[in-house]
């Protein structure tokens, strides 16, 4: 496997870089690295990623776990003079963009789901539905135990991914009947339809 894992991640930084050309080359390599080392692993847990790709890349599991934490800090948090932090939300279009490249057939079904991360965080993801699985393609992190409307921020996401979708595709929006955000809600209904 650490042979596989060793052949993959120029190829995989160039697919990368290709889908999401914003992207500086470090980032870039940097989320290769991370995606496929979470391929390898099963996982996504930094520890896991960070035991597989130490034995692929030759390094200490210590040296790819700080390589692997650094990925995500704030610009401020990272070593080095040209730090830059990822504006996440310019990812979104350029990766369902990247996931329709691949997609057959012209339905797609998006599915907005609301998850909390015990009493610190909740999660607002629009995430395409895949053969039943959910690839999360934009998302919304928000304290927990906070009263807040969610209206804004899934109108936000909705507007923000519609120009990757094409005109003439169908798209189904899935959401829970009851609960946030709910199907009921007239809104959620009336914004989805304006928007094709």
């Amino acid at each position: 496997m650490s042979r596989q894992i060793a052949v993959y991640p120029q190829e995989w930084t160039a697919e990368v870089q290709a889908a999401l050309p914003h992207l500086s080359k470090p980032q870039a390599a940097a989320l290769a690295l991370f995606s496929l080392g979470m391929v390898f692993a099963r996982s996504c847990a930094v520890s896991a990623v960070a035991a597989v790709l130490a034995v692929a890349l030759d390094q200490s599991v210590n040296t790819v776990r700080q390589r692997l934490r650094e990925f995500a800090w704030d610009a401020e948090a990272k070593a080095g003079e040209k730090r830059r932090e990822i504006e996440i939300e310019t990812c979104f279009v350029p990766l369902l963009r990247w996931i329709l490249s691949r997609w057959h057939g012209t339905q797609l079904a998006l599915a907005l789901d609301a998850t909390t991360l015990g009493d610190r965080f909740v999660v607002l993801a629009l995430s395409v539905v895949y053969r039943g699985c959910a690839i999360p393609v934009a998302w919304t992190i928000l304290p927990a135990g906070e009263k807040h409307a969610w209206r804004r921020e899934w109108l936000r996401m909705l507007r923000l991914l519609s120009p990757a979708v094409p005109p003439t595709w169908t798209v189904l929006v899935l959401a829970r009947p009851k609960g946030r955000p709910s199907l009921y809600a007239r809104w959620l209904f009336r914004r989805i339809v304006r928007l094709g």
